[in-house]
């Protein structure tokens, strides 16, 4: 039986049968990810490790800045991306972490920015190591667009996918790592973008990340956010869609959000919704594959909520009455 977290904007949560347990109290935890035998947690507090599947947690550094995901290179190196937009390596399983300071030397550096009133500092929130070579990387940054290195962080060039720099989430196909999917909102360093086709969605690279498509023709909402591909065939890409950035269930008719499922690489787009979740009247901000059950996933909503969500479009809540749930883990 799978195991099932939930970080929330106030710490992890045990997902069980009867009430949820906290195992850890700490702010905003945006990831949970399993590196090899281990558990990371990625929170406004830094870098959280678990040795125990989760049950208890110790500090592994970062402390100073949010955290937004943690990988590895597939060895013995594990990557950090965090707000202000950073990247870190840790080569000890990380015990200590070092910053990438070509990362953020880049010239277009200076210019990430998230375009609020006041400006908010921009995150590298999402990164991707190419399984079969380690020296090329992706990162996503909001708002930024997409940093890739080829030669182990030496040098970086920035695409913008259809001149998106608001990025999100970005997601390798597990068999042909020059696939690359990315989804995107209205960010734009000038401004906030006008909410018509073309600019916010899904995009997808065929070529490594230099070239861009749109694959989001005829969707809506378009605001994409959370997003995950499973590493099982035929890898099923879903994404959590809603009208904006700030989408929420305490709007007047709820956040209008969605989840969509492609089975052909973004070609087409198919709903996951049941009846009561078409649209859904809570956001989608936590998203992971179902380790349990095939072309499944997990979803946390923005009013606590925790459900499982099959193929045929069945929604099993497995946990409420959580706090606003950001992310969550299956393994």
């Amino acid at each position: 039986m799978a195991n099932i977290l939930a970080g929330t904007q106030t710490g992890i949560f045990v997902v069980e049968k009867g009430t949820p347990r906290r195992v850890l109290e700490v702010e905003d935890v945006r990831n949970i990810g399993l590196v090899g035998h281990k558990l990371f947690a990625s929170t406004r507090s830094g870098a959280y490790r678990s040795d125990d599947q989760g049950e208890s947690w110790v500090l592994s550094g970062i402390s100073d800045r949010q955290v937004w995901q943690i990988c590895s290179d597939n060895g013995s190196r594990l990557f950090a991306v965090t707000q202000p937009a950073g990247v870190f390596f840790s080569d000890d399983g990380g015990e200590s972490w070092v910053e990438m300071k070509s990362f953020a030397n880049q010239p277009q550096a200076s210019e990430w920015t998230i375009p609020l009133t006041p400006p908010i500092a921009a995150r590298a929130r999402t990164i991707i190591v190419d399984p079969t070579d380690k020296s090329k990387m992706w990162v996503g940054i909001e708002v930024g667009g997409i940093a890739k290195t080829e030669d182990g962080g030496a040098s970086w060039d920035v695409v913008l996918p259809g001149g998106n720099p608001d990025l999100h989430v970005l997601c390798a196909d597990p068999d042909q790592p020059n696939i690359l999917y990315a989804s995107t909102g209205y960010g734009r360093l000038d401004g906030v973008a006008e909410m018509i086709e073309g600019n916010a969605g899904v995009f997808r690279s065929d070529d490594g990340g230099s070239t861009w498509k749109y694959a989001w023709r005829g969707i809506t909402p378009r605001y994409a956010r959370p997003m995950c591909i499973d590493p099982r065939a035929p890898h099923q890409l879903t994404v959590a869609c809603a009208p904006t950035a700030f989408s929420s269930f305490e709007d007047e008719g709820g956040a209008d959000a969605m989840l969509l499922r492609s089975d052909d690489g973004g070609e087409s787009w198919g709903s996951l919704c049941d009846q009561a979740h078409s649209p859904s009247p809570a956001n989608i901000h936590g998203l992971v594959v179902d380790s349990e059950i095939l072309g499944g996933v997990i979803v946390g909503m923005d009013n606590g909520q925790v459900w499982r969500v099959q193929q045929d479009s069945r929604w099993e809540m497995l946990a409420e009455n959580l706090p606003p749930v950001l992310s969550v883990a299956s393994f």
